[in-house]
């Protein structure tokens, strides 16, 4: 199919480089459109060895062949990557001011920007703003990763990894084509326009004394990644969070730390919900009680003399089931859509995805998403394995590895369907 690689000036462009490269491997026919500044960080040379193609930045180069015009019209998806804020502040205002604008204007196909920046550039009013405005317009944005920049800075901004921005290139030909395999025909990209969604994210804290907790190793990233996909496709999402992580755009955060607190406020928001998605890693038990002090390692010494140093015994209590309370509140009623995130490692009863059934069955929701997890796979990690399952279905969509970014279009895709 034929790729435009929009290059913008910015100092994360070497990595187009490998961007380009992974496009052109996987039998696409790529066409590199840098903007002059771009020409500073990568030469022209190095463009036209890695696409075979001539490099050009302004209109007036083979004019005969009408390129402002024809790169777009012909084009099957553009990706700007990185795009830069000066670059996003042309796109959003409509300007043709050098030839990769031009494209832009003229493109019918889908459009892929990734962000780069520094963070307070990004960060910025106009910047969001500008994002907002090419979002509502069908361009599939990227969020920008965070960690180190140019010089000392860190934070938010940092060009995604190229394979990562290959996947979003891969599913996006994929949906507008409507042929790969996993893929469903495209849509349009405020299918969740006008809806309200919750998601639930992270792994709860069950506290024993002030110092220590039962918790699991989920880092929330699922969850953020779900809630952030649903704001750039219109929806109105609540995130009941029980992690430490930055919020996405257009995202109101509900902080919690315990079950009993998600519960509540699970509860809550779910009462005018469409939506409800449970990716949070909820604890099944909590202690009995709660220590108001420090639990001490070593006890009191006893008459003769001596410490007692046998451990404490934790009496544990169950956590209530949220995802089962939110399908029995619901009734016979088909609002809101239900859908849990279940994690498993398989064992000799059974498999993940034959646990995933089971589940299913029991929890009674619209769809399961179930994880594969295990020692250094899917907590913490930035990408995921799932198997999506729909109540009533022998279907199952595989979807990964891939990042959870990926993942949560394919969940939201599969729920768009529902809805």
């Amino acid at each position: 199919m034929k790729v435009v690689l929009g290059v913008a000036g910015g100092i994360a462009a070497y990595k187009a480089c490998s961007l380009l490269r992974l496009l052109s491997e996987a039998g696409h026919d790529v066409t590199v459109v840098p903007t002059a500044s771009a020409l500073h960080f990568v030469g022209e040379a190095t463009w036209a060895a890695l696409s075979g193609k001539p490099v050009h930045t302004d209109v007036w180069s083979d004019i005969t062949e009408v390129p402002h015009v024809r790169i777009g019209q012909e084009a099957d998806l553009v990706v700007v990557a990185p795009a830069t804020a000066d670059l996003l502040a042309r796109a959003a205002t409509g300007q043709a001011d050098d030839l990769l604008t031009n494209v832009l204007l003229t493109a019918r196909c889908p459009v892929v920007m990734a962000p780069a920046m520094h963070t307070e550039m990004y960060e910025h009013p106009a910047t969001q703003a500008n994002i907002a405005t090419l979002s509502e317009r069908g361009v599939h944005v990227v969020p920008p990763a965070s960690g180190r920049l140019t010089g000392r800075d860190t934070g938010p901004g940092r060009l995604p990894e190229p394979e990562q921005l290959f996947e979003v290139c891969v599913r996006e030909l994929a949906r507008a084509s409507g042929g790969a395999a996993g893929a469903r025909a495209a849509t349009p990209r405020d299918d969740l326009a006008g809806r309200r969604v919750v998601v639930t994210a992270g792994g709860t804290r069950e506290p024993l004394d002030p110092v220590r907790y039962l918790g699991n190793r989920s880092s929330g990233k699922q969850g953020y990644a779900l809630a952030a996909v649903a704001a750039r496709r219109g929806a109105q999402v609540v995130l009941v969070s029980a992690a430490a992580l930055e919020a996405p755009a257009g995202v109101r955060v509900v902080p919690v730390e315990t079950a009993l607190q998600m519960e509540v406020a699970v509860r809550a928001e779910a009462a005018e919900a469409d939506v409800v998605v449970m990716a949070a890693a909820v604890a099944d038990f909590r202690p009995a009680s709660y220590a108001g002090h420090k639990i001490k390692k070593t006890h009191e010494p006893g008459a003769d003399g001596s410490a007692d140093e046998s451990a404490p015994v934790v009496p544990l209590v169950r956590n209530p089931d949220i995802l089962a309370g939110l399908v029995d509140a619901r009734g016979g009623a088909a609002s809101p859509v239900v859908v849990g995130f279940a994690a498993e490692t398989g064992d000799e009863s059974a498999s993940v995805l034959e646990h995933g059934r089971a589940k299913l069955a029991r929890k009674g929701c619209d769809v399961l998403v179930v994880n594969e997890v295990g020692a250094d796979v899917t907590f913490g990690k930035d990408d995921n394995t799932v198997h999506v399952l729909r109540r009533g279905s022998d279907a199952v969509l595989d979807v990964g590895p891939a990042t959870k970014t990926l993942v949560a279009e394919a969940v939201w895709d599969v729920v768009a369907d529902l809805l």
